[in-house]
Protein backbone atom coordinates (compact mmCIF):
# COMPACT_ATOMS: atom_id res chain seq x y z
CA UNK A 1 0.00 0.00 0.00
CA UNK A 2 1.30 3.26 -1.07
CA UNK A 3 2.12 6.20 1.74
CA UNK A 4 2.89 9.53 0.80
CA UNK A 5 6.04 11.13 1.68
CA UNK A 6 4.91 13.09 4.70
CA UNK A 7 2.87 9.32 6.37
CA UNK A 8 6.41 8.16 5.82
CA UNK A 9 8.32 10.44 7.47
CA UNK A 10 6.09 10.50 10.44
CA UNK A 11 6.41 7.12 10.59
CA UNK A 12 9.85 7.28 10.98
CA UNK A 13 9.06 10.14 13.93
CA UNK A 14 7.51 8.21 15.66
CA UNK A 15 10.19 5.26 15.64
CA UNK A 16 12.54 6.99 16.76
CA UNK A 17 10.71 9.62 19.52
CA UNK A 18 9.71 5.67 20.78
CA UNK A 19 13.44 4.63 20.96
CA UNK A 20 14.46 8.20 22.66
CA UNK A 21 11.83 7.87 25.41
CA UNK A 22 12.65 4.49 26.29
CA UNK A 23 16.64 5.59 26.27
CA UNK A 24 16.44 8.85 27.90
CA UNK A 25 13.87 6.91 30.62
CA UNK A 26 16.50 4.59 31.62
CA UNK A 27 18.94 7.41 31.60
CA UNK A 28 16.84 9.20 34.10
CA UNK A 29 15.66 5.79 36.34
CA UNK A 30 19.82 5.09 36.43
CA UNK A 31 19.86 8.90 38.02
CA UNK A 32 17.14 8.29 40.28
CA UNK A 33 14.86 11.03 38.82
CA UNK A 34 12.37 8.73 38.33
CA UNK A 35 11.29 5.71 39.98
CA UNK A 36 9.28 2.44 39.77
CA UNK A 37 10.15 -0.16 37.24
CA UNK A 38 11.21 0.31 33.82
CA UNK A 39 10.37 -1.99 30.81
CA UNK A 40 12.03 -0.68 27.57
CA UNK A 41 10.42 -1.23 24.38
CA UNK A 42 13.35 -0.86 22.41
CA UNK A 43 14.06 -2.58 19.35
CA UNK A 44 10.37 -3.43 18.96
CA UNK A 45 8.97 -0.25 18.01
CA UNK A 46 7.77 -1.24 14.39
CA UNK A 47 4.98 -3.15 15.22
CA UNK A 48 3.47 -0.54 17.41
CA UNK A 49 3.94 2.18 14.82
CA UNK A 50 2.78 -0.04 11.76
CA UNK A 51 0.18 -1.11 13.68
CA UNK A 52 -1.45 2.37 14.69
CA UNK A 53 -0.38 3.94 11.13
CA UNK A 54 -2.75 1.48 10.00
CA UNK A 55 -6.06 2.83 12.55
CA UNK A 56 -8.21 5.81 12.65
CA UNK A 57 -8.15 8.01 15.53
CA UNK A 58 -11.71 6.83 16.55
CA UNK A 59 -10.11 2.87 16.83
CA UNK A 60 -9.08 1.73 20.41
CA UNK A 61 -6.01 -0.19 21.64
CA UNK A 62 -5.01 -1.84 24.77
CA UNK A 63 -1.48 -2.18 25.97
CA UNK A 64 1.14 -4.06 27.90
CA UNK A 65 3.33 -3.51 31.13
CA UNK A 66 5.78 -2.60 28.16
CA UNK A 67 3.43 0.12 26.87
CA UNK A 68 5.21 3.68 26.21
CA UNK A 69 5.73 2.63 22.31
CA UNK A 70 1.96 2.15 22.14
CA UNK A 71 1.03 5.20 23.83
CA UNK A 72 3.94 6.96 21.27
CA UNK A 73 2.23 5.63 18.43
CA UNK A 74 -1.68 6.33 18.68
CA UNK A 75 -0.91 9.53 19.43
CA UNK A 76 0.02 10.03 23.24
CA UNK A 77 1.39 13.56 24.61
CA UNK A 78 5.22 12.69 25.95
CA UNK A 79 4.58 15.83 28.11
CA UNK A 80 2.00 13.97 30.07
CA UNK A 81 3.62 10.53 29.26
CA UNK A 82 6.82 12.13 30.99
CA UNK A 83 5.23 13.74 33.95
CA UNK A 84 3.60 10.15 35.00
CA UNK A 85 6.82 8.72 35.03
CA UNK A 86 7.93 11.90 37.21
CA UNK A 87 5.31 11.03 39.62
CA UNK A 88 3.95 14.41 39.05
CA UNK A 89 -0.25 15.70 38.94
CA UNK A 90 0.21 17.03 34.97
CA UNK A 91 1.34 13.42 33.97
CA UNK A 92 -1.91 11.15 32.79
CA UNK A 93 -2.29 9.55 36.13
CA UNK A 94 -2.15 12.44 38.36
CA UNK A 95 1.32 11.04 39.04
CA UNK A 96 -0.54 8.01 40.81
CA UNK A 97 -0.19 5.26 38.29
CA UNK A 98 3.68 5.59 36.66
CA UNK A 99 5.10 3.82 33.63
CA UNK A 100 2.57 0.38 33.43
CA UNK A 101 -0.60 2.51 33.73
CA UNK A 102 -1.07 5.28 31.29
CA UNK A 103 -3.84 5.63 29.26
CA UNK A 104 -5.71 8.42 27.42
CA UNK A 105 -9.13 7.24 26.37
CA UNK A 106 -9.62 10.86 24.21
CA UNK A 107 -7.55 8.88 21.69
CA UNK A 108 -8.53 5.28 22.04
CA UNK A 109 -5.66 4.41 24.04
CA UNK A 110 -7.12 2.04 26.59
CA UNK A 111 -4.67 1.62 29.35
CA UNK A 112 -1.06 0.03 29.59
CA UNK A 113 -1.31 -3.36 31.79
CA UNK A 114 0.95 -4.83 34.46
CA UNK A 115 -0.77 -8.13 34.49
CA UNK A 116 0.27 -10.20 31.37
CA UNK A 117 -2.43 -10.87 29.16
CA UNK A 118 -4.72 -8.21 31.26
CA UNK A 119 -5.25 -6.45 28.16
CA UNK A 120 -6.94 -8.69 26.30
CA UNK A 121 -10.30 -8.90 28.13
CA UNK A 122 -10.33 -5.42 27.98
CA UNK A 123 -10.06 -5.47 24.05
CA UNK A 124 -11.87 -7.66 23.55
CA UNK A 125 -14.91 -5.88 25.51
CA UNK A 126 -14.00 -2.76 23.17
CA UNK A 127 -14.70 -4.38 20.35
CA UNK A 128 -18.02 -5.34 21.33
CA UNK A 129 -18.80 -2.08 21.90
CA UNK A 130 -17.39 -1.17 18.67
CA UNK A 131 -19.61 -3.58 16.97
CA UNK A 132 -22.67 -2.29 19.00
CA UNK A 133 -21.94 1.30 18.35
CA UNK A 134 -21.84 0.32 14.92
CA UNK A 135 -19.50 3.51 13.48
CA UNK A 136 -16.87 1.31 12.19
CA UNK A 137 -14.08 1.09 14.81
CA UNK A 138 -11.66 -1.55 15.55
CA UNK A 139 -9.99 -2.31 18.54
CA UNK A 140 -6.23 -3.56 18.14
CA UNK A 141 -4.91 -5.70 21.17
CA UNK A 142 -1.45 -6.06 22.15
CA UNK A 143 0.14 -8.30 23.80
CA UNK A 144 3.64 -10.38 24.23
CA UNK A 145 4.36 -13.82 24.03
CA UNK A 146 4.00 -14.67 27.01
CA UNK A 147 0.34 -13.97 27.66
CA UNK A 148 -0.31 -16.90 24.82
CA UNK A 149 -0.05 -19.51 28.15
CA UNK A 150 -2.71 -17.32 29.97
CA UNK A 151 -6.30 -18.28 30.01
CA UNK A 152 -7.66 -14.95 28.94
CA UNK A 153 -5.47 -15.70 25.64
CA UNK A 154 -7.45 -18.64 24.68
CA UNK A 155 -10.94 -17.27 26.21
CA UNK A 156 -10.51 -13.54 24.12
CA UNK A 157 -9.95 -15.64 21.02
CA UNK A 158 -12.49 -17.85 21.24
CA UNK A 159 -15.08 -15.12 22.09
CA UNK A 160 -13.95 -12.44 20.07
CA UNK A 161 -14.03 -15.12 16.74
CA UNK A 162 -17.68 -16.50 18.07
CA UNK A 163 -18.73 -13.17 17.79
CA UNK A 164 -16.96 -11.73 14.77
CA UNK A 165 -15.28 -8.88 17.10
CA UNK A 166 -13.52 -6.24 14.93
CA UNK A 167 -10.38 -7.11 16.93
CA UNK A 168 -6.91 -7.15 15.80
CA UNK A 169 -4.92 -9.61 17.71
CA UNK A 170 -1.58 -8.12 17.91
CA UNK A 171 1.30 -10.60 19.13
CA UNK A 172 4.79 -8.99 19.44
CA UNK A 173 7.00 -12.30 19.73
CA UNK A 174 10.30 -10.32 21.13
CA UNK A 175 11.43 -14.34 21.41
CA UNK A 176 11.59 -14.04 25.93
CA UNK A 177 9.45 -14.01 28.19
CA UNK A 178 11.15 -12.17 30.92
CA UNK A 179 14.23 -14.17 30.63
CA UNK A 180 12.92 -17.31 28.86
CA UNK A 181 13.06 -18.47 25.44
CA UNK A 182 10.05 -18.65 23.75
CA UNK A 183 10.70 -22.36 22.64
CA UNK A 184 10.84 -23.30 26.53
CA UNK A 185 7.68 -22.81 27.48
CA UNK A 186 5.66 -23.81 24.62
CA UNK A 187 5.02 -26.53 23.49
CA UNK A 188 4.32 -25.23 20.25
CA UNK A 189 6.75 -22.41 19.34
CA UNK A 190 4.72 -21.05 16.23
CA UNK A 191 1.93 -18.30 17.52
CA UNK A 192 0.12 -18.33 14.34
CA UNK A 193 -1.17 -21.59 14.78
CA UNK A 194 -3.38 -20.72 17.38
CA UNK A 195 -5.64 -19.03 14.78
CA UNK A 196 -7.44 -21.90 12.55
CA UNK A 197 -8.18 -23.73 15.49
CA UNK A 198 -10.29 -20.57 16.86
CA UNK A 199 -11.69 -20.12 12.91
CA UNK A 200 -10.01 -16.64 12.12
CA UNK A 201 -6.48 -16.03 10.12
CA UNK A 202 -3.66 -16.00 11.74
CA UNK A 203 -0.58 -14.27 9.92
CA UNK A 204 3.14 -13.91 10.52
CA UNK A 205 4.83 -11.07 9.59
CA UNK A 206 8.36 -9.36 9.78
CA UNK A 207 8.11 -7.54 13.03
CA UNK A 208 10.90 -5.12 12.48
CA UNK A 209 9.70 -4.07 9.34
CA UNK A 210 7.18 -1.16 9.97
CA UNK A 211 5.78 -0.85 6.44
CA UNK A 212 5.25 -4.66 6.49
CA UNK A 213 3.67 -4.60 9.50
CA UNK A 214 0.94 -1.66 8.52
CA UNK A 215 -0.27 -2.95 5.20
CA UNK A 216 -0.75 -6.59 7.60
CA UNK A 217 -2.48 -4.56 9.50
CA UNK A 218 -4.50 -2.22 7.37
CA UNK A 219 -6.08 -5.55 5.40
CA UNK A 220 -6.80 -6.83 8.94
CA UNK A 221 -8.65 -3.81 10.14
CA UNK A 222 -10.41 -3.61 6.92
CA UNK A 223 -11.72 -7.58 7.37
CA UNK A 224 -12.85 -6.63 10.77
CA UNK A 225 -14.66 -3.40 9.28
CA UNK A 226 -16.43 -5.64 6.95
CA UNK A 227 -17.71 -7.40 9.92
CA UNK A 228 -15.52 -10.53 8.99
CA UNK A 229 -14.27 -11.04 12.48
CA UNK A 230 -10.63 -10.69 14.10
CA UNK A 231 -7.12 -11.50 12.81
CA UNK A 232 -4.35 -12.37 14.31
CA UNK A 233 -1.23 -10.75 13.68
CA UNK A 234 1.81 -12.69 14.77
CA UNK A 235 4.73 -10.55 14.78
CA UNK A 236 8.06 -11.72 14.98
CA UNK A 237 10.66 -9.28 16.95
CA UNK A 238 13.34 -8.73 19.29
CA UNK A 239 13.81 -6.90 22.60
CA UNK A 240 17.09 -5.45 22.25
CA UNK A 241 17.61 -4.66 25.92
CA UNK A 242 16.65 -6.45 28.83
CA UNK A 243 13.28 -7.33 29.91
CA UNK A 244 13.15 -4.83 33.19
CA UNK A 245 15.07 -2.56 35.07
CA UNK A 246 14.84 -0.83 38.72
CA UNK A 247 17.90 1.38 39.78
CA UNK A 248 20.54 -0.25 37.23
CA UNK A 249 19.82 -2.73 34.16
CA UNK A 250 20.10 -6.47 35.01
CA UNK A 251 23.10 -8.23 34.04
CA UNK A 252 22.50 -9.86 30.18
CA UNK A 253 21.55 -13.41 30.23
CA UNK A 254 20.65 -13.83 26.17
CA UNK A 255 23.42 -15.39 24.09
CA UNK A 256 25.73 -12.91 22.50
CA UNK A 257 25.31 -14.38 19.18
CA UNK A 258 21.41 -13.70 19.31
CA UNK A 259 22.11 -10.13 20.46
CA UNK A 260 23.97 -9.06 17.85
CA UNK A 261 22.36 -11.12 15.11
CA UNK A 262 19.00 -8.98 16.20
CA UNK A 263 20.91 -5.59 16.79
CA UNK A 264 22.31 -5.35 13.61
CA UNK A 265 21.65 -2.88 11.00
CA UNK A 266 19.67 -5.04 8.64
CA UNK A 267 17.17 -5.59 11.67
CA UNK A 268 17.11 -2.99 13.55
CA UNK A 269 13.39 -1.26 12.74
CA UNK A 270 14.72 2.45 12.57
CA UNK A 271 17.67 1.98 10.46
CA UNK A 272 15.93 -0.66 7.97
CA UNK A 273 13.34 2.45 7.07
CA UNK A 274 16.27 5.07 7.14
CA UNK A 275 17.99 2.54 4.61
CA UNK A 276 14.67 2.16 2.68
CA UNK A 277 13.89 6.15 2.62
CA UNK A 278 16.98 7.46 1.51
CA UNK A 279 17.55 4.36 -0.77
CA UNK A 280 14.09 5.36 -2.73
CA UNK A 281 14.84 8.89 -2.69
CA UNK A 282 12.28 9.84 -0.34
CA UNK A 283 13.93 11.57 1.88
CA UNK A 284 17.75 13.01 2.64
CA UNK A 285 19.66 11.73 5.60
CA UNK A 286 20.02 16.02 6.33
CA UNK A 287 16.11 15.92 6.23
CA UNK A 288 16.39 12.64 9.01
CA UNK A 289 18.59 14.63 11.63
CA UNK A 290 15.93 17.05 11.34
CA UNK A 291 13.63 15.04 12.51
CA UNK A 292 16.29 12.88 14.90
CA UNK A 293 16.77 17.22 16.44
CA UNK A 294 13.25 17.93 16.86
CA UNK A 295 12.53 14.46 18.84
CA UNK A 296 15.73 14.95 21.01
CA UNK A 297 14.56 19.30 21.66
CA UNK A 298 10.77 17.67 22.29
CA UNK A 299 12.00 15.28 24.84
CA UNK A 300 13.94 17.85 26.52
CA UNK A 301 10.84 19.61 26.62
CA UNK A 302 9.07 16.93 28.01
CA UNK A 303 11.45 16.58 31.07
CA UNK A 304 11.07 20.37 31.70
CA UNK A 305 7.49 19.98 31.88
CA UNK A 306 7.54 17.00 34.32
CA UNK A 307 10.07 18.52 36.28
CA UNK A 308 7.98 22.05 36.46
CA UNK A 309 4.56 20.03 37.37
CA UNK A 310 4.15 19.87 40.88
CA UNK A 311 3.93 16.56 43.25
CA UNK A 312 0.68 15.28 44.09
CA UNK A 313 -1.21 16.54 46.90
CA UNK A 314 -1.11 13.84 50.00
CA UNK A 315 -4.46 14.23 50.98
CA UNK A 316 -5.87 13.51 47.05
CA UNK A 317 -4.50 10.10 47.70
CA UNK A 318 -7.81 8.39 47.51
CA UNK A 319 -9.36 10.64 44.93
CA UNK A 320 -9.99 8.95 41.52
CA UNK A 321 -9.71 5.18 43.61
CA UNK A 322 -13.37 3.59 42.90
CA UNK A 323 -12.30 0.74 45.29
CA UNK A 324 -10.85 0.39 48.71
Amino acid sequence: MSLTKSELVEIFRKLVLIREFDLLAIELRKAKRIYGAVHPYVGEEAVAVGVCAALRPTDRITSTHRGHGHCIAKGADINRMMAELFGRVDGYCKGKGGSMHIADFAIGMLGANGIVAGGMPIACGAALAAQLEDAGKVTACFFGDGATGEGEFHETLNIASLWKLPLLFVCENNRYGAGNAVESVRAQADITLHAPAYGMPGIAVDGNDVLAVRDTAAEAAERARRGDGPTLIHCKTFRSLFHAMRDVPPPETRPDDLLAAWRGRDRDPITRLEDHLIGGGTVTTAELQQIRDAVKRDLDAAVAFAEASPYPDPNDLLVDMFAE
